[in-house]
């Protein structure tokens, strides 16, 4: 018995030693690692990589850049039964333990000696905090030992909700989201605040492993997960058994969300993306920034579909190209059919189909999820075959004239159903601005972003032709000519260079007549181009080019010959849009922006944009960054905006003749379309180049400055028809029928160095009573034209005044 005790005791004491020496040891290690770790004060105060958000000015989001979705939520803003899911499945004893587990630590090795698996595992929520912001994925003694004395330091600086918090905020979802905030939307294209229990416990699952828990990627592990989820829910008594039994059986709903967007405006939000990386780098894309742009919404979604319908309008009046695609069916099922489809995605509202089967009177369409529909004759029968831009085939009657079973084409929902489209080949671009200080009101470069991503409104370097000449009439009018001065429409023969050669160049009018002698408000109402070019003749090519630089349109060397007259030289739609600006705005050069402001992760101000703003000196409503840096708030007076005057570049009786001339052009001449909108206030230019290669329409009222371009990106021609006038200005129309909504009607300020004077609209002269055929016309004091001589009898073969060439 003494030696049974005496071995016992001894066996005491080296087991008493062994934990002595580990208790020591791990001390000793815990001594040796405490001031190596990181401060937990970090976490007070995290930094998530959140993606850079593009809003409107009205705080609709138009994009989300970055290859990380993260919408980091406040512990209050979570659902309880989510934070109550990911506790049962990850950490049931989340609120007992002391940041590490030691129950479920021997659990988990139990369950590993007994099953081979280890269903739930020893790492706590606090452990895996601390491994997923500070430490390496590493199997190390180290790194584990690291991680449970950061566990302990993390519980005393954190309560269990921050820890909570940082659990749901941080870890990886699967599909490029991160956190349950991201996840609900990425999953369910909702926020947490709308997910179901299902939804909640299948977010709460893919904890564990959000590849092979997917429910994209593989549906059927993730509803076991699910269900696991449920039941460790009822086993806690966070649900009911009736809660536990309706959940289990819902079928999965989750799939890929794309980033839920308010307007669509891709083209812009990449001209924010670019801005931005071009000054801050990479971070854009994780440093959480908030970009508020100055597009507005109602505005911006006119645009599109304004631009859209002109565009698919040009399409249907020069035939049907053809089907996009043709595929074998034969075996092929739903799932197959989906997967065709998908290559296939909607763009501008065209949604793809494939033709099941067709007949003389219809043909059956599969458009996507099990969706059957019809097509009939009506659906069709604008599809006349392209033959090229100005001729098409006959009219079809039949549909499987058009269509034939494995076509892929494309759809247009209308009233009366769905009918045959295409997507078009020309391309457009419709930008708008506040003419008072370059605010961009809506961008669109093109029928769909994601068709093709090019940007015309800003990149497509194109001829204006007519559009551009307004501003070598107000060249001339700066020179001293009037808006009645008199030149003479007819043909013009000049020797010059073409490519090296000295060739004949014989320039017509769009219509291919000649009027004889015109003045020059009405040569630009109907836009002739032989006035064009002998006013540019008399006015000088150089004195042109001079005046026309202080609107600084562009860098671009402009053609310096008498073809500058007919718009040769090359704009963006933009920049041509900034010089109509400055008519619209009586003669200021204002600088076209689109992002009104630049916000931190939380809510710092890091930019606010302080435009240039069209008003006379001293412009006392407005306030320069650099006042309000020093100016207490207290002191700002109510009313000031933030701005800068603009520079006048013009003179102020130039631009309000021209803004008199150019509201003639939709009064009477190649613009009167625009009189559907029922306003005096409105003026502009329609522009056509050489062979119909583009289309423009530039106009503006007081407030707004809106300019359409529609050709194609590889140069070649419209069509004979396809003028301005008939192809962009409907564009621009349907855009200001929206834009104008609400926008009183104000008139111009005539100055006071102006005077109105009564002239023959004949010979543009000044008539001293009241005669037959006079108008009334503006002229600058010194501009006032001669008397009007008496009327007499023409004498035959008389030369006609005004023969330049």
């Amino acid at each position: 018995m003494n030696v049974i005790t005496t071995i016992f005791r001894w066996s005491l004491a080296f087991i008493a030693s062994i934990a002595l020496a580990c208790v020591l040891l791990v001390g000793g290690l815990s001594i040796y690692a405490l001031p190596g770790l990181p401060s937990v004060d970090e976490l007070k105060s995290v930094e998530y990589h959140v993606p850079l958000r593009v809003y409107s000015a009205e705080g609709d989001l138009l994009a989300e850049f970055g290859e990380k979705r993260r919408i980091p939520l406040e512990i209050d803003a979570i659902p309880e039964y989510l934070k109550q899911a990911v506790v049962a499945a990850e950490d049931d004893r989340f609120y007992e333990h002391p940041g590490v587990d030691y129950q479920g630590i021997l659990r988990a090795a139990l369950s590993l000696a007994q099953t081979g698996e280890a269903i739930q595992g020893g790492s706590t929520i606090t452990m895996q905090v601390a491994r997923g912001f500070f430490l390496s994925r590493e199997r190390s003694f180290w790194r584990k030992l690291r991680e449970v004395l950061l566990a302990f330091q993390i519980e005393k600086g954190l309560t269990k909700d921050q820890i909570l918090a940082l659990y749901l905020n941080q870890n990886y979802m699967g599909k490029r989201a991160y956190g349950v905030g991201a996840a609900a939307q990425t999953y369910y294209g909702i926020g947490v605040q709308a997910l179901n229990l299902p939804q909640i416990a299948m977010l709460a699952g893919l904890y564990k492993a959000p590849s092979r828990f997917n429910p994209v990627a593989n549906p059927d592990r993730a509803k076991l997960r699910r269900n696991y989820v449920l039941r460790r829910m009822s086993e806690k008594g966070y649900i009911s058994q009736a809660e536990f039994d309706t959940a289990v059986v819902v079928p999965l709903s989750a799939r890929v969300h794309a980033a839920r967007l308010d307007v669509e405006a891709g083209y812009v939000s990449e001209m924010v993306r670019a801005h931005l990386h071009a000054q801050y780098g990479d971070d854009i894309y994780s440093s959480g920034f908030r970009v508020t742009t100055t597009i507005r919404k109602d505005l911006q979604q006119a645009a599109n579909l304004s631009l859209r319908k002109a565009l698919l309008a040009y399409d249907r009046r020069h035939g049907y190209r053809g089907v996009e695609a043709h595929y074998d069916l034969a075996g092929k099922g739903s799932r197959e059919f989906d997967h065709l489809l998908q290559n296939h995605p909607e763009y501008g509202g065209l949604k793809s189909a494939l033709v099941m089967s067709s007949d003389a009177s219809s043909a059956s369409l599969y458009l996507g999820n099990d969706e059957i529909a019809d097509l009939n004759p009506g659906a069709i029968r604008w599809a006349r075959p392209y033959i090229d831009e100005d001729n098409t085939g006959a009219r079809p009657k039949q549909v499987d004239a058009v269509v034939k079973s494995g076509d892929l084409i494309r759809l247009v929902r209308t009233e009366d159903g769905w009918r045959l489209a295409q997507l078009p080949e020309v391309g457009g671009a419709l930008v708008s601005m506040r003419a008072e200080d370059g605010q961009i009101l809506a961008l669109t470069g093109g029928f769909d972003y994601y068709h093709s991503r090019f940007n015309r409104a800003v990149q497509a370097v194109r001829q204006p032709g007519s559009n551009f000449k307004p501003f070598i009439y107000s060249s001339a009018l700066a020179k001293g000519f009037t808006p009645a001065s008199i030149f003479n429409d007819a043909p013009i023969v000049h020797e010059t260079e073409i490519r090296g050669e000295m060739q004949l160049w014989r320039p017509e009018n769009y219509s291919g007549r000649f009027h004889g002698p015109t003045r020059l408000r009405k040569a630009l109402a109907h836009s002739r181009n032989l006035v064009s070019i002998r006013l540019l003749n008399k006015v000088g090519v150089r004195f042109a080019l001079n005046h026309i630089n202080k609107f600084r349109m562009t860098e671009r060397p402009m053609p310096p010959d008498l073809s500058l007259s007919l718009g040769t030289g090359s704009l963006t739609p933009l920049e041509l849009l900034s010089g109509y600006a400055v008519i619209a705005n009586q003669g200021y050069r204002v600088n076209p922006y689109f992002i009104s402001k630049i916000e931190g992760r939380n809510g710092k101000l890091i930019y606010q944009h302080a435009p240039e703003v069209a008003c006379e000196a001293p412009c006392e409503h407005l306030i320069t960054p650099e006042l309000l840096a020093v100016a207490a708030p207290e002191s700002v007076a109510m009313g000031k905006r933030l701005g800068r005057p603009a520079e006048r570049v013009i003179d102020r009786n130039n631009m309000f003749q021209m803004v008199s001339m150019m509201k003639d052009v939709i009064r009477e001449g190649t613009g009167q379309r625009a009189k559907v909108l029922n306003r005096r206030d409105l003026a502009g230019k329609t522009g056509t180049t050489n062979e119909q290669r583009d289309a423009w329409f530039s106009g503006f009222n007081r407030e707004i400055v809106t300019t359409v371009w529609i050709g194609f990106d590889q140069l070649r021609p419209l069509g004979k028809k396809e003028t301005g006038g008939r192809l962009a200005l409907p564009a621009w129309i349907d855009y200001m029928r929206t834009a104008l909504q609400g926008v009183p009607q104000r008139q111009w300020q005539m100055p006071d160095e102006l005077v109105v004077i009564e002239i023959d609209s004949d010979t543009g002269l000044r008539v001293e009573t009241e005669t037959r055929g006079s108008i009334f016309e503006i002229f600058r004091p010194e501009n006032i034209p001669q008397p009007a001589k008496p009327k007499m009898a023409p004498i035959g073969g008389a030369e006609v005044p005004e023969q330049i060439f």
